[in-house]
């Protein structure tokens, strides 16, 4: 055979095999753009309600868009981030500096943004006429102390035993009450977790005994334009810093009183992202803290955190 006949078949027989590996090496190529693409997000399933519309709107502005949220606890939205199976979630908390370093770590570069401020909202059953509860009296009922609503600075004279109620075992909405609340003593053993936020709402549409505890978003009329309105289905008590509640010293939890700080049970919302190439996940922050996401938030009873709020003053309606 011709030598430099062998001398080709030689090169095209090595060449063939390196090829063929990496022909078959996953080359994973990132195409997605601000406002195009699919990403995954996890978030606290607190805000379901106003994150599932801040993501209709985006990608109805942006019909190349595919986002998917996971609603999930502030726990496990922490989890996946610290995996790196998640490069953007949504919490009532910020990021620590060890959950920072253990990202730099994987070659993550974590910011984080206050997108809004948000309420814990006290719920009733309709039958109930209490209307105002002190933060002090409040503590006694989450760690047992109180535990009819004829005690302390509730009106009721009916004896009957309260039923306190909350979406989860790891829900941010406990976390919050028993950090912020009962300066972490531990809620009454009798306390009630739904398994849902949802489930919060018609447990305690449907017990007269019931005190649950929710993030107001789940709550909030989207059709009042005010924000001075809730939930028909159940009560909203009105909360005062006072030992004795008054309805001069007592405050629902309305977007205005969030904002001045005079409802007791308020806290921020962060989002918080590892991936800052500019893909994505790094739009949807952009539109969250722009001037469309931040309507969105208002309208969902919470207060924007990077635009101004115009208050009103109005007395309670209790």
């Amino acid at each position: 055979m011709n030598p430099k006949k062998n001398f080709f078949l030689w090169i095209v027989c090595l060449v063939i095999p390196i090829a063929s590996c990496r022909w078959n090496e996953k080359v994973i190529t990132r195409t997605d753009t601000p406002t195009s693409g699919e990403a995954w997000i996890a978030c606290d399933e607190s805000f379901e309600p106003v994150i599932t519309e801040e993501i209709n709107v985006f990608t109805g502005l942006n019909v190349e868009a595919i986002i998917n949220p996971v609603f999930t606890s502030e726990q496990e939205a922490f989890k996946l981030l610290m995996n790196d199976s998640i490069r953007l979630i949504i919490t009532a908390r910020d990021i620590t500096e060890p959950e920072k370093l253990h990202l730099k770590d994987l070659k993550r570069y974590p910011r984080s943004q206050k997108i809004a401020i948000d309420g814990i909202a006290l719920i009733i059953n309709k039958e109930n006429k209490d209307s105002l509860l002190s933060v002090f009296d409040l503590q006694k009922i989450m760690t047992g102390e109180i535990q009819d609503w004829s005690l302390g600075s509730l009106s009721n004279s009916n004896k009957r035993p309260i039923t306190i109620v909350f979406s989860t075992q790891n829900s941010s909405t406990l976390r919050f009450m028993i950090d912020s609340v009962c300066m972490g003593k531990n809620i009454d053993s009798k306390a009630v977790a739904a398994t849902s936020n949802q489930e919060v709402i018609n447990y305690v549409a449907k017990n007269p005994n019931a005190l649950g505890i929710i993030g107001v978003n789940w709550i909030s009329n989207p059709n009042d334009s005010t924000k001075l309105s809730f939930d028909n289905t159940i009560r909203v008590l009105s909360l005062s810093r006072e030992v004795h509640p008054t309805k001069e010293n007592s405050y629902k939890p309305f977007p205005a009183y969030l904002a001045t700080g005079d409802y007791p049970l308020r806290r921020d919302i962060y989002v918080i992202i590892s991936d800052v190439r500019g893909g994505l996940p790094a739009g949807f922050v952009s539109f969250l803290a722009g001037d469309s996401g931040q309507r969105i938030i208002l309208k969902a009873g919470l207060v924007p955190a990077t635009r101004p709020t115009r208050l009103i003053n109005l007395k309670n309606d209790f």
